[in-house]
């Protein structure tokens, strides 16, 4: 008897058509987050329809935050009637605890209100993820925290945030956007050094900017920030989702698919096409949108002098640690082999026995490399039944079952759920025989 968390899938048939990649996962759980600092209506437009969404928008009601649907995807939000008590609630606690996204809140409710509270947040199995820059930052600003080591909970405070010079321990996305939330009503001047400059912490800035924060230095790793007194609301619209898009030409190119991806924001891509490129993966630009035609076979390139080649993850504007599992499944069916080196994450790549069951040709190395041999389409991969370790290993894995010779079952596909809206709905759009169990 099949579970409802799973999908059934029919592989080896060739896709067509068009899609549109959702607004950015990443970038909503940000975004969101400003409405706490301001008591006028704020609105967002191109909101995904994910379940790690849902969850925060659920909390950011639980705080009172008024939430109106002003289409599907838009949603205006107002926070002048916030409940602060609702921080010390079970439910709360449970809540915040189910999704990652939920660190969001902290700078926004100690910058406007000088409190917050939260429990060891949730989200992807794919190794340590600590808090450490989060809280030497918001330190530095003049908040104290102490953890609850019996709930598993941190409580922050601060009677006045003050401006000051900030360097982060590491260049965290989130890090740099709770530390940034809080600095823009700080008093005083403040600067952020090795800040990450991922599109999304832009798009931040670029908000918080209309709100009527003071910020210099946006898309570079120095932010100065100067503290105002209050923030007003504003419009913002999120960027398309980089990871679908990655998603949809390594998509492509497994099924042998010819397929277009409609208003992609190509300019925000980075460096993520031309790695695709390297993969041997031929991509058309027209506009906004990327073609992606049929291939009957792609070939990895090698470096100049001639040895293999090497994918790695980075920080902005580097490689994208969230295309990793997709670059690994795309290789497999490649001519020529490629090291896939993920430094971010000591987790990511523990799907690959997955991928070998299926019949690919993988040597994990140790936890953050794997090497993999590519197939050239001499063999396909075969049907199996599996488990969605994480949200980006299941869309991986989901290519992976397109692709193969049979029938695949994949479970715990509420985390594919959790980043990628009406997955199935949309791949059935191009053809894919997905069935929701």
């Amino acid at each position: 008897m099949l579970q409802q968390d799973t999908f059934e899938v029919i592989g080896g048939q060739p896709l067509s058509g068009e899609i549109t990649p959702q607004g950015a996962k990443n970038e909503a759980l940000q975004v969101l987050c400003t409405c706490l600092l301001t008591s006028d209506p704020v609105t967002i437009a191109n909101i995904p329809d994910i379940q790690d969404v849902k969850l925060l928008l659920d909390l950011l009601q639980g705080l009172g935050v008024r939430v109106q649907a002003v289409t599907p995807d838009t949603y205006r939000f107002q926070a002048d009637q916030v409940n602060l008590d609702f921080l010390h609630s079970e439910e709360f606690l449970r809540k915040a605890g189910r999704i990652r996204g939920s660190v969001m809140l902290i700078g926004p409710l100690l910058g406007r209100f000088g409190i917050a509270f939260l429990p060891k947040p949730g989200g992807d199995k794919i190794g340590r993820r600590r808090l450490d820059t989060h809280f030497l930052g918001l330190e530095m600003l003049g908040a104290t925290f102490t953890y609850d080591t019996d709930r598993s909970i941190y409580h922050i405070h601060a009677e006045q945030l003050v401006g000051t010079h900030i360097l982060m321990d590491e260049i965290s996305v989130t890090g740099t956007a709770n530390v940034l939330m809080a600095a823009v009503l700080a008093k005083g001047t403040t600067t952020i050094y090795n800040a990450a400059c991922e599109p999304y912490v832009q798009q931040l800035c670029r908000l918080l900017v209309k709100m009527g924060a003071q910020i210099q230095g946006i898309g570079s790793n120095l932010l100065t920030i100067e503290g105002v007194d209050q923030l007003s609301g504003a419009d913002h619209r999120i960027l398309p989702d980089m990871i679908e898009v990655g998603s949809f030409i390594g998509l492509a190119a497994m099924t042998q698919s010819s397929l277009t991806i409609k208003n992609a924001a190509v300019n925000e891509l980075g460096v993520i096409p031309r790695v695709f490129e390297r993969l041997g993966i031929q991509l058309e630009f027209q506009g906004d949108d990327i073609f992606i035609p049929y291939q009957e076979s792609y070939e990895i390139q090698s470096f100049i002098d001639g040895s293999i080649m090497t994918v790695y993850d980075a920080p902005w504007p580097g490689f994208t640690p969230d295309l990793m599992s997709i670059i690994l499944v795309v290789a497999t069916q490649a001519k020529g082999s490629v090291l896939v080196h993920q430094k971010m994450f000591e987790s990511r790549l523990f799907f690959v026995d997955k991928l070998i069951d299926m019949g690919a040709q993988i040597i994990l190395c140790d936890p953050h490399r794997a090497t993999v041999i590519g197939l050239d389409r001499r063999f396909q991969l075969r049907g199996i039944e599996m488990s969605s370790p994480d949200i980006r290993a299941g869309v991986a894995l989901l290519i992976a079952a397109l692709s193969a010779k049979g029938r695949s079952l994949i479970h715990n596909i509420h985390q594919i759920d959790r980043g990628y809206q009406r997955i199935d709905e949309r791949l059935r759009a191009l053809g894919a025989s997905i069935t929701r169990c």
